[in-house]
């Protein structure tokens, strides 16, 4: 009876008018739940149309365990008696850009064999998690309207007292998603305060979101303004999918995202720094060393390459040390 009213990932596909790799993406990060019936994965209706409306939302609480919502997001336990028991060959990475997926693939790959769990989680919330000692390393993009620097003056305000270090991952496109062609002409932060525009918004806590509202900042735009403004998605693909459907003008997200949309033309407007932090006392961990062999080795530059649209110039370079 299940499998009567289940829906596979290319009909997901083809009701969020995304690829049908991005849905299998987005059931692997559990964004998206799924089950399968012998060897093929099914998705139940209702969590389509959730995620349509609501996106999924990863909130992070200090007193609580983080390892089940790490194990969900890539692994996906059917019971909690399931969730892996963290060990000290364990790492926890925050963050959501598929560079980290490739980074966990490689630690727990034959020659290292590091078990690596993903905690899908914006980069407040990845610095929050770090801060109470409930994960390893945090992915950050968060940019200071003010000094015009990337993640350094947050990590000093969030962590303080605490000795890290900053290693620079990648620079990314940031930009507007729109609909192919850009019907209602948006280039500019200004045009998101246009009567006739509708935003779909990122969550708060998101180094996407803190772009935004610096923006705003800085050219005193009221976001009481913007319409759409107090809408939130938790992911660069449910907001992408929210414009398609027809639910939003634009969005703001990262330029590889966006490919991933068919029907999403994107606009870029600011290349930022997307960057891992590590406390100082865990530097000599054979986890995060490990963690820093991969990220400057050939092998995983070279993949990065082969997923395009990313700037590799400083990979692997420390930006902040104590």
């Amino acid at each position: 009876m299940r499998e009567e009213v289940s829906l596979t990932p290319e009909e997901v596909a083809g009701i969020l008018k995304i690829a049908k790799n991005t849905v299998y993406e987005m059931i692997k990060r559990g964004e998206l739940p799924a089950y399968r019936i012998g060897r093929k994965l099914r998705v139940d209706p209702n969590d389509v149309e959730i995620y349509r409306k609501q996106g999924k939302n990863f909130e992070f609480s200090p007193p609580g365990n983080l390892l089940e919502p790490v194990a969900v997001a890539s692994r996906t336990p059917t019971t909690r008696d399931d969730t892996p028991e963290y060990s000290s060959k364990s790492l926890i990475i925050c963050g959501q850009d598929p560079m980290l997926d490739i980074l966990s693939r490689h630690l727990e790959s034959n020659n290292i064999q590091i078990r690596a769990y993903r905690y899908h989680v914006g980069s407040f919330t990845g610095l929050s998690a770090l801060y109470h000692d409930k994960a390893d390393i945090a992915a950050v993009h968060l940019w200071d309207g003010d000094s015009g620097q990337y993640n350094i003056p947050f990590v000093r305000h969030l962590l303080p007292g605490i000795p890290v270090l900053i290693v620079h991952l990648a620079k990314r496109m940031q930009g507007f998603y729109v609909l192919s062609g850009n019907p209602v002409g948006i280039n500019n932060w200004q045009d998101l305060a246009r009567p006739d525009i509708r935003l779909i918004n990122r969550e708060k806590g998101s180094g996407t979101r803190v772009l935004l509202d610096e923006h705003l900042r800085l050219l005193r735009i009221d976001s009481r303004l913007i319409k759409g403004y107090e809408r939130e998605e938790h992911s660069h693909l449910a907001v992408a999918s929210a414009v398609v459907r027809g639910e939003a003008d634009v969005a703001l997200g990262n330029e590889k995202a966006s490919l991933q949309v068919r029907g999403i033309d994107f606009v870029p407007l600011q290349k930022e720094r997307y960057e891992l932090v590590i406390k100082k006392d865990n530097i000599d961990k054979p986890q995060i060393q490990a963690v820093l062999a991969i990220i400057r080795s050939p092998e995983y530059r070279a993949e990065i390459e082969g997923l395009g649209d990313y700037d590799l110039t400083e990979t692997g370079k420390i930006v902040l040390e104590p």
